[in-house]
């Protein structure tokens, strides 16, 4: 396939040139109202935290009563999980790219924060904000959780071991945040000696250090204050980092994965100008729609094409850059994919499913 718009450097310039233009007026006007923003979603989500599990430990006692037990306990876990989702999306991912540096808050940095999560955030800054960030959609380059575990370009090679990706794919969204702790980990640079073992066994090192503290926390110390109702107290811990693990992974492989999303190859890239990393960037990614709650459960990812354009704007500034951006895309011919949930996830499904089978059903690899 070959690139979807025809657009002579000048004018790709001009494109580039409103983009920034974007950036540069948000970035202006940040000030008290968005500081109260991410203190405010700070304290929301501790004090869902701390209601989801004292309604779990409060379910204990009604565990002789059956439903009731379960409903109450279900409360809980589903709160937690919320708690879990609002913490790792709009909370520590965004805080991880640098979104609210500017209000030099140490307790707020890029710098000190460590999410909920078994990956290390020094971790996650390297293979996500500076390897999946610069090289978007570069086939060959790009080491998006995706692209590692399943085959979701017809361009990638097919093997046997895809026909299972079904099921791959159905584990890597149960234990995503299992994927993403081991997404740090090159092994395909230990193949090519661009990196080697030591290497990386000092960050299977950071990822076990990390790991023993997320499981003690969930799968220990907590449980433990339930006594004899320890089981219990695990099983609902474990069904709120399952609920955060499916979610997480939903909204991600939506913003990258749907339909009329596009791929490039390293020779497209290999004189990119700032204009035409922008304009990949918009290429690919993808929207989804929905309400003001859907975009901050989401992290505001569900603005993928802005997260990308914009990756270290305060989140809760999205809304407002996408409808400047697609105004922008809209003026200049440029596709800007948005879609409701039900399309990218379904479209997500159907290309996974599908390229789990050689061949692949078209040409998807847009040139720039």
């Amino acid at each position: 396939m070959t690139f979807p718009i025809v657009m002579n450097p000048e004018t790709r310039d001009r494109f580039g040139a409103e983009i920034d233009a974007v950036q540069r007026d948000i970035n202006a006007s940040l000030g008290d109202r968005d500081r109260r923003y991410i203190k405010r979603m700070i304290a929301i989500q501790r004090g869902l935290a701390v209601a989801g599990r004292l309604t779990i430990y409060a379910s204990l006692p009604l565990l002789p009563t059956g439903l009731p037990f379960l409903a109450v306990i279900g409360l809980g876990s589903f709160t937690l999980g919320i708690a879990k989702i609002l913490e790792n999306m709009e909370i520590g991912h965004n805080i991880i790219h640098g979104q609210w540096d500017w209000m030099n808050d140490p307790s707020i940095n890029s710098s000190t924060w460590e999410w909920d999560n078994v990956c290390p955030a020094d971790q996650w800054k390297h293979s996500h904000n500076v390897v999946h960030h610069t090289w978007t959609n570069v086939m060959g380059r790009d080491r998006d959780v995706g692209y590692e575990i399943l085959r979701v370009n017809p361009t990638q090679p097919w093997h046997p071991a895809a026909l299972g990706q079904p099921v791959y794919n159905a584990l890597l969204a149960l234990l995503f945040q299992w994927g993403v702790a081991v997404h740090d980990i090159d092994i395909g640079g230990m193949k090519s000696g661009k990196t080697t073992w030591e290497q990386e066994r000092v960050k299977l090192r950071g990822v076990a250090r990390k790991a023993a503290k997320q499981l003690t926390k969930d799968y220990v110390l907590w449980p433990l204050l339930a006594g004899p109702f320890f089981l219990y107290v695990i099983g609902a811990n474990a069904f709120a980092n399952m609920m955060r693990n499916v979610w997480s992974y939903m909204i991600i492989f939506c913003g990258h994965f749907p339909d009329g999303v596009h791929h490039f190859t390293e020779a497209d890239v290999a004189e990119e100008t700032r204009s035409g990393w922008q304009l990949r960037q918009t290429l690919g990614s993808c929207n989804i729609e929905g309400g003001a709650l859907f975009h901050v459960l989401s992290g505001n990812l569900s603005h993928q094409i802005e997260h990308h354009l914009f990756p270290d704007m305060p989140s809760n500034r999205y809304p407002e850059a996408a409808r400047r951006v697609r105004a922008i895309c809209a003026r200049y011919g440029v596709p800007y994919n948005s879609g409701s949930l039900t399309r990218q996830f379904g479209t997500t499904l159907r290309t996974i499913f599908r390229l789990a089978l050689p061949g692949g059903g078209g040409e998807r690899l847009a040139r720039a």
